[in-house]
C-alpha cells in the first residue's frame, strides 16, 4: 500500500464499515446549545436518527466549519511519520470548510517541508465526497501515490452526480434558500424541490425542477438516475436519507432494476443534513460530467443556490 493517508471531513458520510482506512475529522453540532461530535464513536445510525428526530421537534439545532488548528491537529501525526497526507472536503461552493483546509496546509508544508498535502475540493457533499474518497482508497490498495489519486479526484470530481430532493421546506427557509411565503405555498402545495450539485466553479447546490408529492419526487431522482448514469453495473452507487430508511431502501430497490449492482444506504450525515431537513432523500453516483450540462432552476426564486455555515 502506498504510504500516505487518506482524510475526509464528517460530511463525506462514508458509513462505519467501509471507512476503516480513511480518517474522519467531523464536524461539531449543537443541539439546543450542547455540543457533540457528527461522528460519535457510537452507532452513527443511532446518532443520526435522534438527531433528525430532535429536528422534527424544532430543537435549536447548528453546525459550523472545521477550522484550520482542528485540520493542522489532524493531520500533523500522519505528517511527523513521514507520510503525506490526502484531505478531500466538502464542496467549496457551498461551504468555507476547504479554504480553511488550504490554510492548514500551508501551514503544516512549512512545518513538514519533506511532506506533501493534497488538499481537495469534492464538488460535492455527503455521499458524492464519500465516493470519492472510496475510490482514492481504493487506488490507494492498488499502490497508487498520493499525487495519483489527487489527480484522479480533481479530473472525476464533477463526474459524481448528486441528485436531492427535500420534505419540508421550512428548512430551506430557515437557510434563505426560499421565502417564508413560498414555503408555506408550497407546503400546502405538497411541492417537492428537486436538487443537485450543479456544474458551476465553484460547484454549488442548484434547483433543477420541483413536482407535486414525494412519489413523483422520488421518480424523479430515478429519471435523473437513467439520465445520467455511466455504466451503473461497474460502479457503487450511494443513497443518503434524514430519518426516511423505507423510502431509501424502495430507492435503493428500484435503481438494482435500473441496472445497480452495488447500492449504499446510509442515513444523512449532520452537517449537510441540518440544511435541508428530516427526510430529505439523496442519491449519488458516477456519470455524465456536470460541467458539460445545461442546468435550468425551476424553484423560485430562480437561480439562487444552497450554501451552508459548514
Amino acid at each position: 500500500m502506498a504510504d500516505f493517508d487518506i482524510f475526509v471531513d464528517s460530511s463525506a458520510n462514508i458509513p462505519d464499515n467501509l471507512r476503516d482506512n480513511i480518517r474522519v475529522i467531523p464536524y461539531i453540532c449543537t443541539i439546543d446549545g450542547e455540543e457533540f461530535s457528527c461522528t460519535e464513536d457510537a452507532n452513527f445510525s443511532e446518532l443520526a436518527k435522534e438527531f433528525y428526530h430532535k429536528m422534527r421537534e424544532n430543537a435549536d439545532v447548528k453546525t459550523s466549519l472545521i477550522v484550520e488548528e482542528r485540520f493542522v491537529e489532524a493531520l500533523t501525526p500522519t505528517l511527523e511519520a513521514g507520510k503525506d497526507a490526502l484531505l478531500i472536503t466538502i464542496a467549496s461552493g457551498i461551504s468555507g470548510t476547504y479554504n480553511q483546509a488550504l490554510n492548514a496546509k500551508k501551514t503544516l508544508e512549512s512545518r513538514f517541508p519533506k511532506q506533501k498535502v493534497f488538499v481537495l475540493d469534492s464538488a460535492n457533499a455527503s455521499l458524492g465526497e464519500g465516493l470519492l474518497a472510496l475510490k482514492a482508497a481504493d487506488l490507494r490498495a492498488m499502490g497508487e501515490s498520493a499525487e495519483a489519486c489527487a489527480e484522479w479526484i480533481n479530473r472525476n470530481a464533477y463526474k459524481m452526480n448528486s441528485f436531492l430532493t427535500v420534505d419540508d421546506l421550512k428548512y430551506l427557509r430557515k437557510g434563505g434558500r426560499i421565502s417564508r411565503t413560498l414555503a408555506i405555498a408550497g407546503t400546502l402545495l405538497n411541492i417537492k424541490p428537486l436538487l443537485r450539485a450543479d456544474g458551476g466553479t465553484p460547484a454549488k447546490i442548484s434547483a433543477f425542477g420541483k413536482v407535486r408529492g414525494r412519489k413523483k419526487a422520488i421518480s424523479s431522482l430515478v429519471e435523473a438516475f437513467d439520465k445520467y448514469v455511466v455504466r451503473p453495473e461497474t460502479q457503487t452507487v450511494a443513497i443518503a436519507h434524514a430519518d426516511c430508511e423505507e423510502d431509501a431502501l424502495e430507492l435503493a430497490r428500484i435503481l438494482k432494476e435500473h441496472g445497480a449492482n452495488d447500492v449504499i444506504v446510509e442515513y444523512y450525515d449532520l452537517c449537510s443534513g441540518i440544511h435541508v431537513g428530516p427526510g430529505t432523500l439523496a442519491l449519488f453516483f458516477m456519470g455524465k460530467d456536470r460541467k458539460s450540462e445545461s442546468l435550468a432552476s425551476a424553484v423560485v426564486p430562480h437561480g439562487k443556490t444552497v450554501t451552508t455555515n459548514a
